[in-house]
């Protein structure tokens, strides 16, 4: 029983039934226990409120939690199960569901009951909830989501000054001639344009080349400049992984260009996460900058955008200063925040087709020398997307490479075209499909873990540097092969495939599971630890290392994202943590790995959507083995279904 939606506890109300339905839902797991306490906290300040008002506001919350910023009344009623994925696929007794309380309901009548002025009102006064349209939000995601809307549309209204002939002189240094068009070249003039952009494309198509350039470029002309003073660069990711690859890649990048020292030395090589940028206040979801205390930046990029969230999103453009340039990198195609928000989906939602007005097309043929195709002028194309930029060409992967094939055919939604190239002959994609699935899978993670397990088992060097170098290859070495899944629950999902993963493990003697704790143990950092110096998304090997006194002890070894120094720690000092010889796809966003066992579901499942395929596939650089138990009807439900979440940006491509 839900205490704050107990009969017992609220007064008689006409919302008794719904009340009792909200309670039923959460006690069965179908609605999170906030979602009915909500619901309920409304009821006891507004004991008058209409049924229909506490069904709307368990829903928004329970949407929430889905990643959704906001309950569309329209498609709920339109398509309740769809919409809401209630109940739950395989949930029993599911005759008590919010379609059935929704019968008869039209989109008037819902409006009807929520014109309620203590509880929802249209965005001014405190209201806790916000309708606007056919969408209601809870106030906090709506202000999230104004704030965005109305940052970003400044932001695109008030393009950066730079000359084009500057800027062409400068690109013309900085990229080789090319009889293609070089969409990377376009990308830096487009950025150099605008105070906000987006540079977005697939695996291997040069981001990070791209944005090296690009900084490359505004340094160049900032010293160039009378002040000739050097811009105050930021580079930030989502993640401590997704940091430390940028990190990695940017300096690579940077060893590559033939540029002034000056300009060399003045881009910064160092990548932190977003919550150390902002300055992460412990136990709170606030920061130490915000819009009364702006960074001290000029220049901000921040990479695998998929990955920030509506609340973040907001967070990042509040406490930019009003003149800095904000670059967001990412693949709009991937999977999007496993919070409220698919921010970069919706702002490169239309990047494919790119929408440039003549007007800047004309602009970027100065800049850059280069012709815009024809069939990428829009006279009608919106101001945002005169800053979204699509890089198109792979160099990761070919035309013959099986996991670009299948990404792309993934991508497209044509499951006859990703059968097809699952049945090819391709080098670097095999395919496992039902019975055979599970002893396929025991085959590939007994081969795929035995370098890194080898080498975690052999004594670590006693000295500290040789000890870091020995843990970084340990790291290495473990980033080669990597089991991904799509769920966490069930006998395919991360929870029962890490129990029995170590099974497999410890019966062909690679691990010892007699304790907690083992040599050889891979563990996921699952929430930012500030003290430890971890961030969520860290992944660490246990190691048996020799002590001062010459006792040996577990530590478990991490490469730190903001420094690149090993930190060793001690088991007993990881409050969340989890073992990960499989990680979730979600997870698993930000890394990249030699070779990928990507596993899904036997049945299909409301999580099993196109952007989890494409996106575990594509973290596979070299090998990629789909297991598939589930067989056909699993597989197409993932490549026909899509994210779809609820939101209001799109008011940015009016």
């Amino acid at each position: 029983m839900i205490p704050c939606l107990s009969a017992a506890l609220l007064p008689e109300t006409p919302a008794t039934e719904i009340a009792t339905h909200i309670e039923r839902w959460a006690e069965r797991g179908w609605l999170r226990p906030l979602d009915a306490a909500f619901a309920g906290f409304l009821w006891r300040e507004a004991p008058d409120a209409p049924g229909l008002l506490l069904l709307a506001a368990a829903l928004a919350s329970h949407q929430l939690g889905r990643g959704h910023a906001c309950l569309e009344l329209a498609a709920t009623l339109s398509d309740p199960d769809f919409a809401l994925s209630l109940p739950p696929d395989g949930a029993q007794d599911a005759t008590d569901t919010p379609r059935t309380l929704l019968a008869g309901v039209d989109v008037a009548a819902w409006r009807a009951a929520l014109e309620h002025p203590q509880l929802v009102g249209d965005g001014e006064g405190d209201t806790p909830l916000v309708l606007t349209g056919d969408r209601l939000y809870l106030r906090r995601y709506w202000r999230f989501e104004q704030a965005v809307i109305e940052a970003v549309s400044a932001r695109v209204a008030a393009p950066a000054a730079a000359p084009a002939g500057e800027v062409r002189r400068m690109l013309d240094t900085l990229f080789a001639p090319s009889k293609d068009t070089d969409w990377q070249k376009l990308a830096c003039a487009l950025a150099a344009r605008s105070a906000f952009s987006v540079i977005t494309g697939g695996p291997g198509t040069g981001k990070t080349t791209t944005v090296v350039r690009l900084l490359a470029l505004l340094q160049s002309l900032a010293l160039e400049a009378d002040a000739a003073l050097p811009l105050r660069i930021r580079l930030a990711a989502p993640t401590g992984k997704a940091a430390a690859r940028l990190n990695a890649s940017i300096g690579g990048a940077l060893s590559a260009l033939n540029i002034d020292d000056a300009v060399c030395a003045a881009i910064p090589a160092t990548v932190t996460t977003l919550h150390r940028l902002l300055g992460a206040r412990p136990d709170s979801r606030a920061f130490r900058h915000d819009a009364d205390t702006p960074l001290a930046l000029d220049v901000l990029v921040v990479d695998e955008a998929s990955m920030i969230d509506l609340e973040m999103m907001a967070a990042v453009l509040a406490a930019l200063p009003a003149t800095a340039r904000l670059v967001l990198l990412g693949d709009r195609d991937q999977l999007a925040s496993v919070e409220a928000g698919a921010v970069l989906g919706v702002l490169a939602a239309r990047a494919r087709e790119a929408h440039y007005t003549p007007d800047t097309a004309a602009w970027l043929a100065e800049a850059s020398g280069q012709t815009i195709p024809a069939e990428y002028i829009d006279p009608a194309g919106t101001a945002l997307e005169q800053s979204i930029a699509m890089l198109r060409v792979s160099r990761r992967f070919d035309a013959a490479s099986g996991i670009g094939r299948l990404a792309e055919a993934v991508n497209a939604g044509a499951p006859a075209a990703v059968r097809s190239e699952l049945a090819a002959a391709h080098a670097d994609v095999v395919s496992h499909t039902g019975a055979e699935s599970l002893a396929s899978l025991r085959a590939a993670m007994l081969d795929g873990t035995r370098a890194w397990l080898e080498l975690a088992r052999e004594p670590v060097p006693v000295e500290d540097d040789a000890a870091d170098e020995f843990a970084r290859r340990v790291l290495e070495t473990q980033a080669s092969f990597q089991v991904l899944c799509a769920v966490r629950k069930g006998e395919w999902g991360v929870e029962g495939l890490n129990r029995v993963i170590a099974r497999w493990l410890a019966s062909a003697s690679r691990i010892d599971t007699g304790h907690d704790w083992y040599a050889g143990r891979p563990v996921l950092v699952t929430h930012n630890d500030y003290g430890l110096g971890l961030m969520n998304g860290d992944i660490g090997v246990t190691l048996l290392r020799r002590e001062a006194d010459g006792s040996t002890r577990l530590r478990v070894a991490f490469v730190a994202s903001d420094t690149g120094r090993v930190r060793w720690v001690l088991p007993s000092r990881l409050r969340a943590v989890e073992t990960v010889f499989a990680m979730t796809v979600h997870k698993s966003q930000g890394s990249e790995f030699g070779a990928v066992a990507l596993v899904l579901p036997d049945t299909v499942s409301p999580i099993l959507t196109r952007e989890l395929l494409y996106t575990g596939i594509t973290r596979a650089r070299v090998q990629l083995a789909l297991f598939n138990p589930g067989g056909e009807r699993v597989l197409e439900a993932a490549v026909t279904r899509r994210v779809l979440r609820a939101s209001g940006l799109d008011a940015l491509h009016a």
